[in-house]
């Protein structure tokens, strides 16, 4: 544990510079007498660290000093070899440098290690794209991505579902959501996601930015899907669904398969459930892609609307027709 806690004092030296024997003692949950002893022993081993008296003052390492240590273990070596996506790091634009990266790593390891990571780039695959998609073209792509590196005001021209639309934004991040990519940006005061393969023309605005104080990109993206999937299903529907029905109902996502598990199951098999839906001309189209293992009970416009729709096909397909 001392020793695992010394490599990490070395890092964090080395990458936020001078640090007091406070905050290092918060970081790692030690005494302050505990980070003192540490320094000594980083000193006995030889590393230049040395201590500035007064306000403002603290350890730091000597201008200069690098180490080729990375503190990593051999399994956190494994895992950013498997987090290294080839794909999206060349829709990027990064698939040069990851490449570099990955070498530079694995010449940092100690011996054994490096042939352990690169296993695992070989026996694991990670596809972000859905079943029967292909990922979308993005050849604006690298450009947003140096724009949010960068914090620089960008304007777009925008294919929204009804026109041509413009738009100045502050880029605050990029999400990679089943083989699309998004652009989550700041419109005036509010922030919007942007589909990258919408955007039809982009021009970099010679005025930078700040991002706004707080802003979590994980957490903002698991908020608006949160949002945008409650404000599409905002009807309610009364199904009984067969046996096969219930294993079935997951293609229409994981609430409906939740609720078709939470039922009982009647004398025939068959479970009553209640079931979030989109408008009911959408959800007479999703749910008639279960056949004849449900049943829409209720509400009756979407029974009637789903009648229609089944009589339509059987209509289109009847014999000699």
């Amino acid at each position: 544990m001392r020793a695992s806690r010394l490599l990490s004092i070395l890092m964090l030296l080395q990458l936020r510079g001078r640090l007091t024997a406070e905050t290092l003692a918060a970081e790692f949950e030690v005494s302050v007498r505990t980070i003192y002893r540490d320094i000594d022993q980083l000193s006995a081993a030889g590393v230049p660290v040395y201590a500035d008296r007064g306000p403002g003052g603290g350890f730091a390492l000597l201008d200069g000093y690098r180490t080729r240590l990375t503190g990593l273990t051999a399994q956190e070596a494994e895992a950013l070899f498997l987090a290294g996506l080839p794909g999206p790091a060349a829709d990027l634009g990064l698939g040069e440098t990851m490449a570099a990266a990955q070498l530079k790593l694995l010449s940092a390891l100690p011996a054994g290690w490096g042939e352990d990571a690169r296993r695992v780039s070989e026996a694991f695959h990670l596809d972000p794209a859905d079943w029967y998609r292909r990922a979308e073209p993005v050849a604006l792509l690298p450009q947003v991505a140096r724009a949010i590196w960068e914090r620089r005001r960008i304007a777009i021209e925008y294919e929204s579902w009804e026109r041509l639309v413009s738009r100045l934004l502050d880029p605050l991040g990029l999400v990679l959501k089943a083989g699309a990519w998004y652009l989550v940006a700041r419109a005036g005061a509010d922030i919007r996601t942007y589909r990258v393969s919408a955007i039809q023309a982009f021009r970099e605005v010679d005025e930078t930015f700040e991002r706004p104080a707080g802003f979590d990109l994980a957490m903002h993206w698991a908020e608006s899907l949160e949002r945008f999937e409650a404000s599409l299903r905002t009807g309610e529907a009364q199904v009984r669904l067969s046996p096969q029905g219930v294993r079935r109902i997951a293609r229409l996502g994981p609430a409906a398969a939740e609720a078709a598990a939470a039922a009982e199951a009647g004398p025939d098999g068959w479970r009553e459930v209640t079931l979030r839906v989109e408008a009911f001309d959408n959800a007479a189209v999703q749910l008639l892609t279960l056949g004849a293992h449900i049943e829409v009970v209720g509400p009756p416009e979407l029974r009637e609307r789903i009648h229609a729709l089944a009589s339509d096909v059987a209509q289109r397909h009847a014999p000699n027709r």
